[in-house]
């Protein structure tokens, strides 16, 4: 049975956690709100240039720039963004199984699968896989740039234009709300041309000085901001799961010290009556 100081020993040390995963939660709290800030600034931006440049890519023009070849499938390139640090509950771990299943779907097609990581997390998770691991970048976690992702994309764009791989998926959490992150899959490479339907409201755009010139411009910024925008979602949705995650090992500390005080107690009031009845068995012994 645990003594009374090994008790007082562990609601010490339980106490020093809670007072440490508060401030955490609290941390993340703050770069939270700078990174929702950033984020929601940037959706409408990556949204509609998003679309733009799909309504512009026709069938007929893949010639008019090389990130809107299409090209046989042979090799597939998937880009995973996780974090570089933990203590953020199943961020890492939900995207780590959607990037998994993704590269065991594309292999089950008869594709070579090769992979790029963001995030410590997620080279570590591969590095002893039998996984082709062709980049990695780490640090970006709460320091998100426009010049790293200009750097990651440029990368990823000219590994295409050189046939490294033929097609590029990406794979990251999307902010949704704290306590609620969705994993998001999807085709940056060969830029995928609109569905019909959607191109009806950009039929009558007049483009100038010619679409080579304008895609030699915007395809390459596109990209940019599409993969700024993962790592920003991604950010946002790191600091939200930390902070729902130390918020959770808060309220558990609390009850351990709240059921272990209970157990002290008890153990001091076990304790007291044990010393009474001692002092009073001698005080009968005295007399007879």
């Amino acid at each position: 049975m645990a003594t009374l100081r090994d008790i007082k020993r562990r609601i010490n040390s339980i106490k020093s956690t809670a007072k440490i995963t508060r401030a955490m939660k609290m941390v993340s709290a703050a770069k939270l709100r700078k990174a929702q800030d950033r984020m929601f600034a940037l959706r409408p931006y990556a949204e509609k240039i998003d679309e733009l440049l799909h309504s512009l890519a026709q069938p007929g023009e893949q010639d008019v720039h090389p990130l809107l070849k299409v090209r046989p499938r042979k090799t597939v390139e998937v880009l995973i963004i996780t974090s570089d640090k933990g203590l953020c509950g199943a961020f890492n771990a939900n995207v780590l199984k959607a990037g998994v299943s993704l590269i065991n779907r594309l292999r089950s097609e008869g594709l070579d699968v090769s992979l790029s990581t963001i995030g410590k997390k997620g080279r570590d998770y591969f590095k002893h896989r039998e996984v082709k691991m062709r980049q990695s970048w780490t640090g970006l976690s709460g320091k998100v740039s426009y010049t790293a992702a200009q750097e990651v994309a440029r990368e990823l764009m000219q590994s295409y234009i050189d046939e490294t791989f033929d097609e590029l998926y990406i794979v990251y959490n999307e902010f949704k709300s704290v306590v609620a992150q969705t994993i998001v899959e999807k085709r940056l490479l060969p830029i995928a041309e609109i569905k019909q339907e959607e191109k009806e409201a950009f039929k009558d755009f007049l483009v100038e000085p010619s679409e080579e010139e304008i895609f030699n411009v915007l395809l390459p910024k596109s990209i940019e901001v599409l993969v700024f925008r993962a790592l920003i979602e991604s950010a946002a949705s790191e600091e939200a799961a930390r902070m729902t995650a130390m918020e959770n090992a808060t309220k558990n500390a609390e009850e351990m010290i709240d059921r272990l005080t209970l157990e002290f107690n008890k153990a001091r009031q076990a304790s007291i009556t044990k010393e009474l009845m001692d002092i009073v068995g001698g005080a009968e012994a005295l007399k007879e």
